[in-house]
């Protein structure tokens, strides 16, 4: 894991819009897709924002867009499927924020779409280390940082694939749904320290598939 930069200074929300000036987001995946949106949207609401990504060269290029719109953004390259990784994203997370964490979006996932019978145990172990470890691991590792913050937020970037059937793959939808009970454990568990934990399912792509017994 290496640094990539910092871009630009904060710039607080619009006129007419909520603020988040002042608040620190570790999102993680942030390069492309859902993640580069909510990186882009706490940034353009003033929030200081570090992100991650395996691939430098991605980071470099929306460090550069991110700096031309003012936005106050940090990175790493990580492989969050690595623990010794995860844990090192957020040594530098503390020391780049004081110790205080306000918001963090576990945004990372993959999938590799098999029927079940052709899964292998690499399969497996990449899609649970991927998917539901990382996630796991990065809020007990950000747990001391969120709690020092006084008001703390975690949210999980779930799917729809972890509450209904669909042509997704087995795997996959096993990581969804454990991370929609997590969601629901560490909101009950984690209150008393002023953190709030919420999932948000995503829409697949594909055709859901409906299940009913004969």
């Amino acid at each position: 894991m290496a640094a990539a930069g910092t871009s630009g200074s904060s710039q607080p929300g619009a006129p007419g819009r909520w603020s988040l000036h002042g608040k620190t987001a570790l999102v993680t995946g942030g390069t492309r897709g859902i993640g580069r949106a909510v990186v882009e949207e706490l940034a353009a609401l003033g929030a200081a924002v570090h992100t991650c990504s395996r691939k430098e060269a991605e980071l470099g290029e929306r460090l550069k867009e991110w700096e031309a719109r003012g936005f106050r953004v940090t990175t790493s390259v990580c492989d969050l499927s690595v623990r010794e990784q995860r844990e090192r994203l957020i040594g530098d997370v503390a020391e780049r924020f004081g110790g205080k964490l306000n918001i963090l979006v576990n945004n990372v996932g993959t999938n590799i779409r098999k029927p079940t019978t052709e899964y292998s145990a690499e399969d497996y172990s990449f899609l649970m280390a991927t998917n539901l470890e990382s996630a796991y691991h990065l809020c007990q590792l950000a747990h001391p940082l969120l709690k020092a913050s006084g008001l703390g937020s975690i949210v999980f970037i779930s799917s729809v694939c972890g509450l209904v059937a669909v042509f997704s793959g087995t795997l996959y939808a096993m990581t969804k749904g454990a991370i929609n009970q997590l969601t629901k454990n560490l909101a009950c568990e984690w209150a008393k320290d002023g953190i709030r934990t919420n999932s948000v399912a995503q829409e697949p792509s594909h055709i859901l598939c409906s299940w009913q017994p004969k």
